[in-house]
């Protein structure tokens, strides 16, 4: 077998590394959102090939799309001046016009993009069809604050079902932000609105954001690569140095998180490829706001020990696990990681170093059966690799059962027992007849 140059094992590498998200992204849906600068800044092309390999793996995708310096540029064009009341633009009917001729102008050439297949080019074979209409009902936003914003509007419902019925098809959706009323009218709406309630109604697995900045920073200027919903909360309240379109995307995430989307993410606009750095490396590049946060995994304490054994106890009845019992379980307790979700232990595993071999075993790995097939047990094994190269360790094994099929599609390989520490060795018990896997951390 050959061995290739750097950049070619560099690309192996990575496309490997990406292909567990590969397999779980399959038939999720994802609302993307961007604005209106990503096209007059020449940066939709670049978006449009990655949007056709998303959809190429798969992905059910939902377009939505902001228009604001081209409506700015319309009204100019038109010498009608924009005007502001609290950070929202007023839309009288000479505004609407502009509206419509600059969302319309805009959609065009979005779908125009999309429909790129020229030979030698990413979109080659793509074969994107996009799917439109009123599936956006809105009502007008009235008279607040005594400023009445005539034809400017707030999103009243999303038709679900007809966006479904699209993405069925395997269309690509584009949403506007524009809205319909039952009485025929069109109301101006803010692009952030209409994704958040679209991926709300659609319970969307994902809602992302391509931004100016490089997502939420904190006051020293370092990404903030993951938050949760009560951080956000915090952000809001006492940050007065935030961008106002951080602060608007911060909020319209909260919104969307406690409407049921579990993940919202922040990435810079102006990164290529940015949303598949994001979407398919292990760290992404922007900001990911998790909506069940409640949920960490962590050091176990002597709190969690009532939480671990009624995890392990039936897998030691069954022979699954090797049996431990509370005492042993409280002098060991500093090896176990337990994953708590509001204050419940869903899972667990522990790690025993051997210095000696330059390898840690793993043991214990038990998830509640409620929370099996989720990927907490992926969790978990990362976790456990980090901890041990934190270790300074080069290696992982396990002993297993039961198991085996789950440790192999994860990279470990089966071993001899004379791989196994000397220490380790020692106390095989040969009743058991365990299989050891092996993963080189190192690699």
């Amino acid at each position: 077998m050959g061995t290739g140059t750097d950049d070619q094992l560099g690309f192996v590498g990575s496309f490997r590394a990406a292909a567990p998200y590969v397999h779980a992204f399959r038939g999720r849906t994802f609302v993307v959102v961007f604005g209106g600068e990503v096209l007059s800044d020449g940066q939709f092309v670049a978006l449009a090939h990655d949007l056709a390999l998303l959809n190429s793996l798969g992905i059910r995708l939902v377009l939505v799309h902001g228009a604001r310096p081209q409506i700015e540029s319309c009204l100019t064009t038109h010498e009608l001046g924009p005007r502001y009341e609290q950070g929202l633009r007023v839309t009288d009917a000479a505004a609407l016009g502009a509206v419509k001729e600059a969302v319309g102008r805009l959609r065009l050439e979005i779908e125009a993009g999309l429909s790129m297949g020229l030979a030698n080019t990413p979109m080659a074979g793509a074969g994107l069809v996009v799917g439109t209409g009123n599936v956006v009902r809105a009502r007008p936003l009235g008279v607040r604050g005594g400023v009445d914003y005539e034809y400017t509007g707030e999103v009243r419902s999303v038709d679900a079902e007809g966006i479904q019925g699209r993405l069925d098809a395997g269309e690509v959706v584009l949403l506007s932000p524009i809205g319909y009323s039952p009485t025929g009218e069109l109301f101006n709406l803010r692009a952030e609105e209409v994704a958040s309630a679209a991926a709300s109604a659609l319970r969307a697995d994902k809602l992302l954001f391509l931004v100016d900045a490089p997502g939420l920073t904190d006051i020293n200027g370092q990404l903030q690569r993951q938050v949760g919903l009560e951080e956000i909360r915090q952000v809001l309240a006492v940050r007065r140095d935030l961008p106002e379109e951080i602060r608007l995307h911060l909020r319209t995430a909260l919104s969307a998180c406690q409407a049921g989307v579990p993940r919202v993410h922040l990435v810079s606009r102006h990164r290529d490829g940015a949303v598949l750095q994001e979407l398919f490396t292990r760290d992404g590049i922007g900001t990911l706001i998790a909506a069940d946060r409640y949920e960490e995994t962590r050091p176990a304490t002597a709190d969690d020990i009532g939480g671990i054994l009624e995890l392990i106890e039936p897998l030691e009845a069954d022979g699954t696990l090797v049996r431990r019992g509370r005492e042993r379980l409280e002098a060991e307790v500093d090896r176990f990681l337990v994953m708590e979700r509001d204050r419940t232990v869903v899972a667990t595993a522990a790690l025993y170093p051997f210095p000696d071999a330059e390898a840690a075993e793993l043991a214990c790995l038990a998830v509640h059966p409620d929370y099996q097939g989720q990927g907490r047990g992926d969790i978990l094994l990362t976790e456990a690799e980090e901890r041990a190269r934190d270790w300074g360790l080069s290696a992982l094994f396990v002993l297993t059962t039961r198991a085996e099929h789950w440790f192999r599609e994860r990279g470990l390989k089966e071993v001899g027992l004379d791989a196994l520490p000397v220490g380790r060795q020692g106390l095989y018990n040969l009743d058991r007849r365990s299989k050891v896997f092996w993963k080189d951390l190192s690699a």
